[in-house]
């Protein structure tokens, strides 16, 4: 997928060696998913249920904690709080209820984005849940916070397409409810032609993926490799 940045990175360092040891695709879990969660779940449509994971690194005011919860209840479908309960906008729990489910701490990611309900992931992108986030059949919005999700967020929205990046302020980095559910319909949309574009090309990455032997090839390749620089 990095192709092009290996070479470019190749061509920079005076064509020093760059090996890959390909992606690590995590394997299908083999465990249950909770209870509360899969009988929620199944009260939904295929396709239709809306999942949001920032990670355990995000840090959004609770101004924008709150945008981000409306904007995700305009679908249809922290900081200077003491807990997430007491940021959450006024009667929003009531309002949402039965159509939203929220939960602090750990979840069972992995599970959660393989339930047929579950069709898109709102997701920062971090390198935890990059390879999730591509194995999964999930349209992606992509809306990074931090560090490296920002660079993962620009290869997977712009040179892959794969996905839709929130749109945010260039100069403060903040976000409106309108921009997340926009970008939400937008992938979620099967008529939408920037919907069916990121979708075609997951599935084709996704399939790429799952090739059998594609780690074998990588690291083979790799083994190769090192055994060529020794002569």
């Amino acid at each position: 997928m990095e192709g092009g940045y290996c070479e470019f990175v190749k061509k920079h360092m005076n064509q020093k060696s760059i090996l890959l040891v390909g992606h690590v695709v995590p394997e299908t879990p083999t465990s249950r998913l909770d209870d509360r969660f899969d009988g929620w779940l199944n009260g939904f449509s295929h396709g239709s249920v809306v999942f949001c994971a920032l990670g355990s690194e995000c840090d959004l005011d609770k101004n924008q904690f709150q945008e981000l919860l409306h904007g995700l209840e305009l679908t249809g479908h922290q900081k200077g709080s003491e807990t997430i309960e007491s940021a959450l906008p006024e009667g929003y729990l009531e309002r949402t209820k039965g159509r939203g489910l929220i939960q602090r701490g750990w979840v069972q990611q992995q599970l959660i984005l393989h339930h047929p309900s579950v069709g898109c992931f709102i997701t920062h992108y971090g390198a935890g849940s990059l390879s999730g986030a591509m194995l999964s059949k999930c349209q992606l919005v992509l809306f990074p916070q931090s560090v490296d999700q920002f660079l993962n967020v620009r290869l997977m929205s712009t040179d892959l397409r794969i996905g839709v990046e929130v749109n945010k302020d260039e100069d403060d980095g903040s976000f409106t409810k309108e921009a997340i559910c926009e970008t939400v319909q937008t992938v979620m949309d099967i008529e939408n032609k920037v919907g069916k574009e990121v979708r075609a090309k997951h599935t084709k990455w996704r399939n790429t993926l799952l090739k059998p032997g594609l780690e074998d090839s990588y690291i083979n390749e790799f083994v190769k490799s090192l055994q060529d620089l020794l002569g």
